[in-house]
């Protein structure tokens, strides 16, 4: 929804993409309509696709996977302090108790 993108690309100063999918996909289709557009022309909008890496990933548990992708609720936040200019401290990781970023 080329509308939406341009909304959230006018309201807000970071646009992250996550998806389990690789390299090319969702992520790569919204960067190529903002570079496009010209949303990215002025320098103050910070965009980031968060996709899985081009590597085998052992089996494990989707926390574990997700982990091991750096797509974990903590490599997440890390990418968001990041980019709004904010420390940033890596916690821990408690994949029993952690939620999947995506669904």
């Amino acid at each position: 929804d080329t509308e939406l993108v341009a909304r959230l690309a006018e309201e807000h100063e970071v646009l992250i993409t996550i998806e389990e999918g690789s390299i090319g996909g969702f992520g790569d289709h919204v960067l190529h309509y903002l570079a496009l557009g010209g949303f990215l022309d002025k320098g103050t909008l910070k965009a980031r696709p968060m996709v899985m890496p081009d590597k085998y990933i052992e089996a494990g548990s989707m926390g574990e996977q997700y982990e091991e992708a750096g797509l974990s609720q903590r490599f997440v936040e890390a990418t968001v302090m990041r980019l709004l200019g904010k420390e940033v401290k890596m916690r821990k990781t408690l994949l029993a108790d952690e939620e999947p970023t995506i669904a």
